[in-house]
C-alpha cells in the first residue's frame, strides 16, 4: 500500500501524519528516509522483497521530492511499490497535478492538506530580519517556525538573515552586535544548508539549531 501526505498546510499535515505513525502496531518494522539519506539501491530493496529479519515493513520517505531526481525515480517505481508486500508512506509539500495523478493511478491513499486563501498570503520574512537586528532569539525562533509552517523555504529564510547581517555591517549598526559577531553570523549562515546536506544531516533541524545557538 502507498500513502501520501502532501500540501502546503504543513502544521495540519504533520499532525495527521504523526497520528498515522502512532496508529501503527507497536512491533511494526519502520524505516525513515529523508532527502539527505535517500539511496536508490536501498529503496529498491524495500519493494523487491522481504528483509532478512522481518516479513513486512513500513518505509517513510520525508520530503525527498525536493530533489527532482528522487521524484523521477519514485514516480517510475510506484507500480512496483504498490505491488510490494511492504507499505510506503510519503510526506511532501505541495505537489502538482501530474504527480498527484501518478499516485492516484496506483490507487495510493491520498491525504492532501491545503492552506485556506487567507493563510496563503505571503509570510513577512522581514520579521526575522527585525528579530536579528533586535537580538531577540525567542522571536526569531517563533517567526522561523511560523514561516516554515506556511511553507517558506529554508533558502529564502537563509537569504533574508544573511542579507540583514550584511546590511547591518554596511550601515555600521553595532548597537547589539559587534562587527565581528555579525561577520561570523553571515559566514556561518551562508554555509549552514550546504554543510548539513553534505553531511547527511536534516537541513531544517540544522538551521533551527543554528538560530537557537547563534547568539
Amino acid at each position: 500500500m502507498i500513502y501520501l501526505f502532501a500540501g502546503d498546510d504543513a502544521k495540519t499535515k504533520r499532525g495527521v501524519y504523526e497520528k498515522f505513525i502512532k496508529s501503527l502496531p507497536k512491533k511494526t518494522e519502520t524505516f525513515f528516509i529523508s532527502k539527505n539519506n535517500f539511496d536508490k539501491i536501498q529503496a529498491e530493496s524495500f519493494y523487491s522483497g522481504s528483509g532478512l529479519f522481518f516479513d513486512k515493513c513500513v518505509v517513510f520517505f520525508e520530503n525527498i521530492f525536493e530533489k527532482e531526481e528522487y521524484l523521477d525515480f519514485v514516480l517510475d517505481k510506484l507500480e512496483l511499490m504498490f505491488s510490494s508486500q511492504n507499505d510506503f508512506v510519503f510526506l511532501e509539500g505541495k505537489l502538482n497535478k501530474p504527480v498527484l495523478d501518478a499516485f492516484k493511478k496506483v490507487r495510493a491513499e491520498l491525504n492532501i492538506f491545503e492552506l485556506s486563501k487567507e493563510k496563503k498570503e505571503k509570510y513577512n520574512n522581514f520579521l526575522l530580519a527585525d528579530d536579528l537586528m533586535d537580538r531577540n532569539k525567542l522571536n526569531l525562533w517563533i517567526h522561523f517556525r511560523q514561516a516554515r509552517d506556511l511553507g517558506v523555504s529554508l533558502e529564502e529564510l537563509q537569504g533574508i538573515l544573511f542579507w540583514k547581517a550584511k546590511d547591518m555591517i554596511l550601515k555600521k549598526n553595532f548597537r547589539k552586535f559587534s562587527e565581528a559577531e555579525l561577520k561570523n553570523f553571515a559566514t556561518r549562515i551562508s554555509f549552514i544548508l550546504p554543510e548539513a546536506r553534505k553531511s547527511g544531516i536534516d537541513d531544517e533541524t540544522a538551521f533551527e539549531q543554528f538560530i537557537l545557538e547563534a547568539f
